[in-house]
């Protein structure tokens, strides 16, 4: 098994809670590149970092297509009920864009398991998203279009900066509680008939808070974000949500991904400081890289937030096996 394929298969344990670790095995050239980063005289290679940084144009191109995207897609849900024109109907967990149906992959299967059978107009509406989500990367949803995750974003900026004044500090927990918690409500959706997760999920309560008003829902949600904001740092997305699961496993199999290129990397840490799931990111720390290009796992939420911030690209956008084709 190449290097390469090990990482991958680390990267899949690593979305299911497992903590990133040192590679055992590192492919000959990616040695070679980080024995000459050793040898690379550190004056030199502060002062490079130092006039990168001061000449370095902040960017925020990708986070605002992504905001946009966000938006305009959550919009077009509240615009399409509101004036009845029927482009895009129902909310996040199921809607129909100008008739085709699409179910969310979660939503799908907590039904069918409430259900305790496949239900075939699930499995259509969930094809379409499936395929949908595969060409985009999977946890793209997330950044890309759930509601609850732009607002945890916002929170969390105000929890790094009560952090910066010392006022609150940061409790990580442990990420395999993601896992259990998908686990947990999968049996619930079996044993009880009920779709349980529906019933709090923020992403659903926000979409159809958008669209049809405001309920007594949104008061669980403001709970989160407060706990975010004083306690753990996006809680929900990082350690609770099955959908950001669903959908990491379906960016397994995803051609788009951020790429990793350890050549030109300073390894100066801003791009780990930005990342909404840093544990993603391990493969940036000096030292850890398996290979002199290295595809991010697909627990990565595709935000664009590390492109940004790159300031020698060593972080981009790819697609698997075009950019041997140019």
């Amino acid at each position: 098994m190449n290097v390469l394929k090990r990482r991958f298969i680390d990267q899949i344990w690593v979305m299911l809670g497992r903590e990133p670790k040192k590679p055992e095995v590192i492919a000959e050239r990616a040695v070679k590149a980080h024995e000459l980063k050793r040898m690379t005289n550190k004056a030199d290679l502060q002062a490079t970092k130092e006039h990168m940084r001061a000449h370095q144009e902040v960017s925020h191109k990708w986070r605002n297509r992504r905001w946009a995207t966000l938006i305009a897609v959550n919009l077009l849900f509240v615009v399409s009920f509101y004036f009845d024109i029927q482009i895009l109907e129902g909310s996040l967990s199921a809607s129909r864009f100008i008739g085709f149906h699409l179910i969310d992959l979660n939503s799908a299967l907590q039904v069918m398991l409430a259900h305790k059978h496949i239900i075939n107009n699930l499995v259509i509406g969930t094809g379409t998203v499936l395929v949908l989500w595969i060409l985009f990367g999977g946890r793209a949803f997330c950044s890309w279009v759930c509601p609850y995750h732009l607002l945890a974003e916002w929170a969390e900026k105000l929890h790094v900066w009560l952090a910066a004044k010392k006022l609150v500090t940061d409790q990580p927990i442990d990420r395999r509680m993601r896992t259990a918690f998908w686990l947990v409500f999968g049996v619930l959706a079996f044993a009880t008939g009920y779709t349980v997760f529906e019933a709090i999920s923020p992403t659903g309560i926000l979409s159809r808070a958008l669209i049809y008003g405001a309920g007594l829902a949104l008061l669980w949600v403001l709970a989160l974000l407060v706990f975010e904001v004083f306690f753990v740092r996006r809680a929900w997305c990082r350690y609770a949500c099955p959908i950001g699961l669903t959908y990491g496993v379906v960016g397994i199999f995803s051609p788009l991904r951020v790429k990793y290129k350890l050549d030109g990397c300073f390894h100066e840490g801003d791009c780990r400081k930005v990342c909404l799931v840093p544990h993603v990111l391990d493969t940036v720390i000096k030292g850890r890289a398996v290979d002199v290009e290295v595809p991010i796992g697909p627990d990565c939420t595709r935000c664009g937030l590390c492109v940004d911030v790159c300031p020698t690209g060593s972080l981009t956008f790819d697609v698997k096996g075009l950019s041997k084709l140019l």
